[in-house]
C-alpha cells in the first residue's frame, strides 16, 4: 500500500499546510511507533506537542495547525502537515485506506425469517437470527451470533457481534401478593442510519412506545439500552453505559465508561462523566459527573472536551442541521 495523504485531503475538501519534501505513505502507526514510510497524527499543541513531533521518525504527520513555526521537518525524509484538526483528518484518511467491509453475502448459518426484509449490499455473519418483520436497511454489515428481533434498522448500519436488540425489557407489577406480574412489551426499536452498535450490547424494545436510536448515532461494547428510550442524532455511548427505561437523551451527547442514566431527559450536547450516576434532567451543553451526577461545567477549562459533544467552546455548538431544542424522532 502506497498512498498520497494530500491527495486524498484534496478529495475530501480538508484545507492544510505543508511542509517538507512530498511523501508516499505505506502504512499508519502511532506517532511514537511510526517509521520513515508511516503517516502518524499528533494532535497535542505547545511543549506537548512540539515534545512529541520532534522525537517522531514517522514520514508524515499531521499536526495541530498552531504547531506551524514551532515544529519543522527532522530532514528530508518527513513531511508535517498542518491543519485545524488533525485527529480528524487523520481518521478520515484511516477510513479511505483501510475501509474494510465484509462481503455483502448471507452466511450459511444465519436464521432468517421469511417475513424479515433484508436491504440490498448486506452481509449476515454466522449464526445470527433475525425475527418476523425485522427491516435491515442498505449497505449494513450484521456480525455474528446476533439476535434481531422486532427491530427496523436504517442504512449503512454496522451492528456488531454478539449484539441482542428487540428482546422484552425489564418491567413488572406486584400483585395483591408481592408477586411479579411481566408487563408485556408490544413495540420495538427503530434504529436510524450510520448507526454503529458495538460488541455484546443490548437494546431491550418498548414496552408502549418504540425504542429509538437516532442518525449517527455510535453505541460502543457492553451497554445496556432499556425499553422506550429515545436517543437522538450522533451520540456516543461509551461502554458499559446502562440506560434506564424512559430515558431521553438529545443529539450530540457523550455518555462516559460505565455510566448509568434512570429514567431522565437529557439535553442536547450534555457530556456525561466516566462512572457518573444520573439522577436529574440535564440541561443543554452541560457537563455532569459523580454520584449523584451533578454540574461541572463551570469547573472544565480545555475546550477539547467540549469537542466530545459537539461544542467549540463554551455554549457554541457545531452546525450539522440538528434542532437543538427538539429530540430525534425517525420517520
Amino acid at each position: 500500500m502506497a498512498s498520497n495523504c494530500k491527495s486524498i485531503l484534496d478529495k475530501l475538501g480538508i484545507s492544510y499546510i505543508s511542509e517538507g519534501s512530498e511523501r508516499q505513505i505505506k502504512a499508519i502507526s502511532s506517532i511514537s511507533e511510526a517509521r520513515e514510510s508511516d503517516l502518524a497524527m499528533c494532535y497535542y499543541e505547545k511543549e506537548k506537542g512540539v515534545s512529541m513531533i520532534s522525537q517522531s521518525s514517522a514520514g508524515m504527520i499531521l499536526c495541530a495547525k498552531s504547531m506551524q513555526g514551532r515544529v519543522h521537518p527532522k530532514d528530508a525524509r518527513q513531511q508535517l502537515i498542518f491543519l485545524d484538526n488533525p485527529r480528524y483528518a487523520f481518521v478520515k484518511i484511516m477510513n479511505q485506506i483501510y475501509n474494510k467491509k465484509n462481503t455483502a453475502g448471507v452466511s450459511a448459518s444465519s436464521v432468517i425469517s421469511e417475513t424479515a426484509k433484508i436491504g440490498s449490499d448486506c452481509y449476515i455473519g454466522d449464526y445470527t437470527v433475525i425475527g418476523d418483520n425485522c427491516i435491515i436497511g442498505d449497505n449494513s454489515m450484521i456480525g455474528s451470533r446476533v439476535s434481531l428481533q422486532n427491530c427496523r434498522s436504517g442504512n449503512n448500519s454496522i451492528i456488531q457481534s454478539g449484539v441482542t436488540i428487540g428482546e422484552d425489557g425489564f418491567a413488572f407489577e406486584r400483585n395483591a401478593d408481592g408477586e411479579l406480574e411481566r408487563f408485556p412489551h408490544i413495540r420495538g426499536v427503530k434504529i436510524g442510519d450510520n448507526v454503529e452498535v458495538g460488541a455484546n450490547t443490548n437494546i431491550a424494545r418498548g414496552s408502549l412506545s418504540d425504542t429509538i436510536i437516532g442518525n449517527g448515532t455510535k453505541v460502543a461494547d457492553m451497554v445496556h439500552i432499556g425499553h422506550n428510550i429515545l436517543i437522538g442524532k450522533h451520540c456516543q455511548i461509551a461502554a458499559g453505559t446502562a440506560i434506564g427505561g424512559s430515558t431521553k437523551i438529545g443529539d450530540m451527547c457523550w455518555t462516559g465508561l460505565n455510566s448509568t442514566l434512570r429514567k431522565v431527559h437529557v439535553g442536547n450536547n450534555v457530556i456525561v462523566g466516566c462512572g457518573a450516576v444520573v439522577l436529574h434532567d440535564v440541561p443543554d451543553g452541560d457537563i455532569v459527573a459523580g454520584v449523584p451526577a451533578k454540574s461541572i461545567k463551570d469547573k472544565v477549562t480545555t475546550n477539547k472536551l467540549f469537542l466530545m459533544a459537539g461544542q467549540t467552546t463554551k455554549g457554541s455548538y457545531l452546525q450539522l442541521g440538528l434542532e437543538r431544542k427538539s429530540l430525534c424522532t425517525i420517520p
